[in-house]
């Protein structure tokens, strides 16, 4: 199987208590979802930011605390972990359901991309193995409108779903290897993130006061702005950020100290 984790497509952090609500008994089977909007295929590079966007629907426009789905299917035969094995979904459409079956969302849409390649058939049959072997899920499969009143997941997956999720008979492609996003932080990561740039705030108030400072040419207090500077960039340098990371921010301290001084 072509797992991407989360870690790899750059997920966000899920949101606590919610988000880390487990199953509470093993998993009856795996509900099969489309996405139930337009959907268009793309290159394999651009699934991981699909999914993000994805990913950021569910948390700010559903309220939810993660993405919905326990794994997602991309054109190319690749499974992306999302709620994964443990957390329980919420995609199936109230708690009971949600408890009872894995949630796998195929990325094909009600109109435009709406018929999945042998590929994803493929990487849909991996995923559902997968809850099976690892879960544990039972062997039952459906489609999401079996118990919850819905056209999903679209005729041409469910047709798939009541032959048993049949392998193709081609044999799959492997699309080249998918690059993870640097940008990916983690909660504690997040956490120093937002502190840092309360500090980096206080760094432009001090290299605007070094500016103004500057024109009367007193060599001590800028002496002084600078050691504190340096012991801000030493303290950026312990964080664990990677050097991406810290990149981004050395732009966005370019960026102000630019528009500042241009004040």
């Amino acid at each position: 199987m072509k797992l991407v984790s989360r870690a790899e497509w750059g997920a966000r952090p899920y949101r606590t208590p919610g988000g880390a609500t487990l199953y509470s008994r093993a998993r009856r089977g795996v509900k099969v979802h489309y996405l139930g909007s337009a959907y268009e295929d793309r290159p394999h590079t651009a699934c991981a930011a699909y999914v993000r966007k994805l990913q950021d629907s569910h948390m700010d426009g559903n309220g939810w605390s993660d993405i919905g789905y326990s794994f997602l299917v991309c054109t190319h035969g690749y499974v992306y972990e999302g709620r994964g094995l443990k957390r329980r979904n919420s995609a199936n459409g109230n708690t009971s359901l949600n408890e009872q079956d894995y949630a796998v969302c195929f990325l094909v849409g009600s109109s435009g991309l709406t018929k999945p390649t042998d590929d994803q058939l493929h990487g849909g049959r991996d995923a559902i193995d997968y809850c099976r072997k690892e879960g544990p899920a039972g062997t039952w499969l459906g489609g999401h409108r079996d118990g919850y009143a819905t056209a999903c997941p679209g005729e041409p997956l469910y047709a798939w779903v009541q032959k048993g999720a049949p392998r193709p008979a081609s044999t799959p492609t492997t699309p080249p290897a998918q690059e993870a996003p640097d940008m990916a932080l983690t909660k504690e990561q997040d956490d120093k993130l937002t502190y840092l740039h309360w500090k980096i705030q206080r760094l432009y108030d001090n290299l605007g006061l070094l500016a103004w400072r500057s024109k009367a040419d007193d060599g001590r207090e800028m002496s002084q702005i600078v050691g504190d500077i340096d012991a801000r960039v030493q303290a950026l340098e312990t964080t664990g950020l990677t050097d991406t990371q810290m990149n981004r921010l050395a732009e966005l301290v370019a960026d102000k100290l630019a528009a500042r001084l241009a004040e």
